[in-house]
């Protein structure tokens, strides 16, 4: 069973910059799109960022475009969110999530959580102003 695992949250003021991790046991990661979600107290789980397979694509929402980069290593069976500028309104639990289905030569889109198949626990950003 593969289990994905976030780390890199933390407390840092406006402005500042954080690297979240996803790692993944089991094999197969580098067969996935690999996606970013967050979610803010009383708000819904939102999309924030995808990658395909070979990290070639990515797409991310409007909120963090040009703030935020999504990459991966394959070798490493580890996805990353590279998040700077961070803003108060960035502040949520940051959710890694496999896409399903195996995306070896797909292109990827803006996800859904019905897109995904298996979630990380979480890790938390604060960003205080």
């Amino acid at each position: 069973q593969v289990q994905l695992v976030e780390s890199g949250g933390g407390l840092v003021q406006a402005g500042d910059s954080l690297r979240l991790s996803c790692t993944a046991s089991g094999r197969a990661f580098g067969a996935y799109a690999m996606g970013w979600f967050r979610q803010a107290p009383g708000k819904e789980r939102e999309f924030v960022a995808v990658i395909n397979w070979s990290g070639d694509m990515t797409i991310y929402a409007e909120s963090v475009k040009g703030r935020f980069t999504i990459s991966r290593d394959n070798a490493k069976n580890t996805a990353y969110l590279q998040m700077n500028s961070l803003k108060p309104e960035d502040t949520a639990v940051y959710y890694c999530g496999r896409k399903s289905g195996v995306n070896i030569g797909n292109r990827v889109g803006p996800l859904t959580m019905a897109d995904m198949d298996i979630w990380g626990k979480g890790t938390l950003v604060t960003v205080s102003s």
